[in-house]
Parts: C-alpha cells; structure tokens; sequence
C-alpha cells in the first residue's frame, strides 16, 4: 500500500512537472516567434521604402549578417542579393512568398532545414514598381531550443523529482502509519481514520460475539449450535488438530459441504493454500485474515486463536460476506476518481491564466479575456460542488422539509428560467397538463424538472422542441419531459443516471455540464418515493416519466 502510494503520488509530480516544462516552452517559443516576425515585418517595410527611393545603391550599402534582402523582379529573376551573387542565383517565380507577394502585395512562409533544426522565416512585398523586396531571417526551431537548455532542464527535473520523491515517502509513511499501528485485538481502543470506525466497531462486536460463544461451547455443544443456526456469517470452530468441531449452515454454503464434515480435518473440506495459510498464521499468531472469491461474491475471513490456561485448544473462522461493502467501496474510488479530474480540470485553467497574468504575458487589451475566463470556470467549479453536496445530502438521506406543493406551477416557473438557453438555439419549451397538487420537497421537485429540462435542451436540435407534461394517472402524480433530441442509443439507457457518466463528452463540454444532473434526478426521486421510466430512440428524441405513488399525491384542489 506505501508503496503504491508512493508511485502514485510520484507520477502525478512528473505528470505536472513535464506538463509544465512543455506548457512553459511552447509559450516562450512561441512569444518569440511572433516577436522576430512582426520584426520582420517592420525590418522588410523600412528595407522597401528605402529601395523604392535609391533603388540598387541602398543594398549595395546595406550590412546585415542577420537580415539577407533580396530582390526579385516580376518574372522572378534576381536583380540583387545581399548575400548571394544574384547571376549564381536560380528563378524565384515559384517561391510561395514571392508568388503571395505578386498576388496581394505581401506574401510570407516559413522553411526548415532538412535536419528541422533550423527554420528560416521570408517575408516579401511587391513595390510600386511591380518588383518584390524580399528579406528573411534564420532562427532555431523548439527541438534545437530544448537542446540549448538540456542542461538548466535536467537539473531542473533532478532537484524536482528528488524533492518529489521526499515528500512523497514522507506522505505516504504518514498515511499508513495508523494503519500499521492498529491493534485488531483492540478495535475500540485504536485512534485511526474515521472511515475505519465502522470496520473497528464490527470487529469489536465479533470480538465479544466468539468470547460469548467460546464459553457456551464449553457448557454445551448443542446449545451453541442453535445460537449458530441463524448466523448470517459463516463459523467454523476447530481444534488444536484443526478437525472441525462445528459448522452452520453459512460455511456449509460457503465451504460446499456438509454436516458430516464435522470430525474431519478442514484441509478435506477446503484445499485453498490462502484459507489454510490463514488458519496456520492464526495458530501462529494469535490473529489472521483474508479476502476470498466465491461464486462472484467477495467474503472476509478472520481466524482468531483460542486459549485456555495458557495453551492453544483451538480456534475459530468467521466469514462475512463483504459483496455489497466491496461494491461500495468500488464505487467511492470511482466517485473520488471522477470528482478528481472534474475539479482538477477547471483549476488548471484557472492556474493557467493566473499564472500568464501573474508573469506579465498577458496584453492588457485581452485582460477582460483572460479573467472573464477565470470567472467562468470558477462558476463551473462552483456548480460542480454544489451538485456533489446535493448529492452527498441526498445518499445520507438528510431531512427535508415536506410541504404542499403545486407540479405545475414548479414547471412552469423552471420553463420561465431556461427561456432565454432554450431560444439562444430556437427551441421551445412548453408546459402542458393539469394542476397536481402533491406533499412533497419543494427544492427537490424544481431540480427533478429542471435538470430533466437542462438536460433535453442540451441535447436537442437546433429549432426543436421540449415538452413538460404534468398529469394525473390513477391517483397518481406523473412528470413527463419529451424532446425532440439526438437520442440515446440502447447501450447507454442503463448508465445515464450514474454519476459523472456522460453519452457525449463533446457536447457536454460544449455546454459546460457537470455530469451529476441525472444522477441529482435519480437520488432525488429516491429520496421521494418515486419511479422513473425512460424511453429514447436515436435520431428522434427521449421521454423521462416520473411517477410519485399513490399514498404520496394529495386530492387536486
């Protein structure tokens, strides 16, 4: 586990440290690029009023070693070169600058040399007399510029992932340390991360369950049997031998085997090297555990040494079924996962352009560009995390307060909200239905619409339509949104509602969603007792219906 923390800490620092390194030299690189070029431009302008006024004896007098003038007649033959004797020199006609130059007045291109280390940039201007002035310039390309400054770079990269690599044991050392101190014999009693109270508390419980049950088993066998029988968890008492002296019928299930195991060595019931290895350290040690497989359930199994007087009688197995916690728990990393890289995208842009202001690359004229953007994905940011917490208080289920609420009146007011999005893309919204009046969360029900609404707009055509339909069916309440969208295709019913799962990750940057829209909608119709029903074909549109139940609709005033 430090280990992998380790590595993954490690390679996020030489994620950003050679995301940074590029970022930086591509910027540099090209701030000066556009600096000798527009140089160029205002060397060639100067150059050609010269020309267009002494003609041949200005270049004549004229000493560059890094500007090299030449200039063309209109059939591309040489009338002068700086550097070059012109009657060695070939036809220019078919030159891009200079057929750009005879067609419009200026032309420019950019050549590099065969090894690409060398570029050499041309700009030309046709003068007055039909002839075009030609000058240009030679300059190193990016890869030459990194050769230039492998040396400061490396160091750079040494003393960074060095520094990584430090805080990065020290972090992970940190981390774990709790968890290598835990003192299993002792859940209660260990100071570790919240997160672990619920295992530690689960411990503790069976701690105290084996001792109870150890002391009837020695009064009587037959009564620890019953208190066994309707055990979820599976139990296996052995002896010092580790012959089976018990066994419910949990790690019968578990174990594919019967009572008539009872008097036999456990290695005849299971042959697993990781169960039996477990069950040796156990006797070892007093305590161990592992994760087993079985029939695509996941299990957690802990053996435990008994005592008596000093010396080893046996021990015991307990096996719970840990399927749904591991599912859980898959779940949370992925969440985490996926809360990660949302959050992590918006910041970086907002640290990108901070950090062009910050150093001075910024104009002042694109200032108001540059912090509108900022503004904008701080916004973003700010919509992600509230939709998270909506979230978060919906899964803890947290009070809400119920109130008499009117299912029209919400659609119509969220109908009002999204008027001016809708028709930015000529599409209309229109509320249609009766007046149901239901017992319910008021915030609850305008986001159900209002993400649904969100959602059919994002996702619809240019000039289509959206339509909320609020009715009564057999008592009870129904919310139905149509569009006249894209669609979703079959493979992608199933998961619209998970979280962060988007069909069209392109239109959904396009439109700057957050990817917790439909899941709010599922977790909040949970929250209220309700059902969703959904229906799209591709190409033509979708239809979300939404049932409240009977015993949660009110008589329509």
């Amino acid at each position: 586990m430090t280990k992998k923390i380790f590595k993954s800490i490690m390679a996020v620092a030489v994620a950003v440290l050679i995301a940074s390194l590029v970022i930086i030299m591509g910027c540099l690189y090209h701030y000066f690029s556009d600096v000798q070029e527009r140089q160029l431009v205002d060397e060639l302008s100067l150059a050609a009023a010269a020309v267009e006024k002494n003609g041949q004896e200005y270049l004549e007098k004229l000493k560059s070693n890094q500007y090299r003038l030449t200039w063309v007649a209109a059939n591309g033959d040489i009338i002068y070169d700086t550097q070059s004797d012109e009657k060695n020199m070939e036809n220019h006609a078919d030159r891009e600058e200079i057929r750009q130059a005879l067609q419009s007045r200026e032309g420019k291109s950019l050549r590099y040399s065969t090894t690409l280390l060398q570029k050499t940039l041309y700009c030309a201007r046709r003068l007055d007399d039909g002839t075009v002035l030609r000058i240009s310039v030679s300059s190193v390309t990016v890869w030459m510029l990194v050769l230039g400054m492998i040396q400061p770079i490396l160091i750079v990269i040494v003393v960074a992932l060095a520094l990584s690599g430090l805080l990065a044991s020290r972090i992970s050392k940190h981390i774990m340390e709790p968890l290598d101190n835990l003192d299993l014999e002792k859940p209660l009693e260990n100071d570790t991360y919240e997160e672990l109270s619920p295992l530690l508390n689960r411990l503790n419980k069976q701690h105290r369950q084996i001792a109870m049950q150890l002391t009837k088993l020695q009064r009587q066998n037959d009564e620890f049997t019953q208190i066994t029988q309707g055990m979820t968890e599976g139990l296996v008492l052995l002896n010092e031998k580790n012959v089976i002296l018990n066994i419910n019928p949990a790690a019968l299930k578990l174990f594919h085997t019967k009572k008539t195991c009872i008097g036999q060595d456990f290695l005849t019931v299971d042959r697993s090297h990781n169960v039996n290895q477990a069950i040796q350290d156990a006797f070892s040690k007093g305590h161990s555990e592992i994760r087993i497989e079985r029939e695509g359930k996941e299990y957690q199994i802990h053996v435990n040494r008994i005592e008596s007087n000093g010396s080893v009688i046996g021990g015991v197995i307990l096996a719970f079924d840990t399927t749904e916690a591991a599912f859980a728990e898959r779940n949370r990393r992925e969440f985490t996962a996926n809360v990660s890289h949302e959050l992590k995208t918006p910041l970086q842009s907002i640290m990108g352009s901070a950090e062009l202001m910050e150093n001075g690359l910024v104009k002042p004229e694109d200032m108001t560009r540059f912090v509108g953007h900022i503004r904008i994905e701080a916004r973003r940011l700010v919509t992600l995390i509230d939709d998270i917490i909506r979230l978060s208080q919906l899964d803890e289920q947290c009070d809400m307060p119920f109130e008499n609420v009117d299912l029209y009146e919400i659609a119509t007011d969220v109908s009002k909200e999204l008027t001016d999005i809708a028709a930015a893309r000529d599409i209309k919204i229109n509320v249609m239905g009766e007046t149901v009046r239901i017992k319910s969360v008021r915030r609850l029900l305008m986001e159900i619409i209002y993400n649904l609404c969100d959602n059919a707009i994002k996702y619809n055509k240019d000039g289509g339509r959206v339509e909320v339909i609020i009715e009564r069916e057999e008592n009870q309440a129904v919310i139905t949104v149509k569009d006249s969208g894209i669609g979703i295709l079959p493979k992608h019913q199933t998961r619209i509602f998970e979280r962060f799962y988007r069909v069209d990750k392109s239109r959904s940057k396009e439109f700057g969603g957050t990817g917790l829209g439909l899941s709010i909608v599922k977790h909040a119709v949970q929250y209220l007792n309700g059902k969703i029903d959904l229906q799209s074909t591709p190409g033509e549109g979708t239809m979300i219906k939404i049932t409240f139940q009977e015993n949660d609709v009110m008589q329509v005033l």
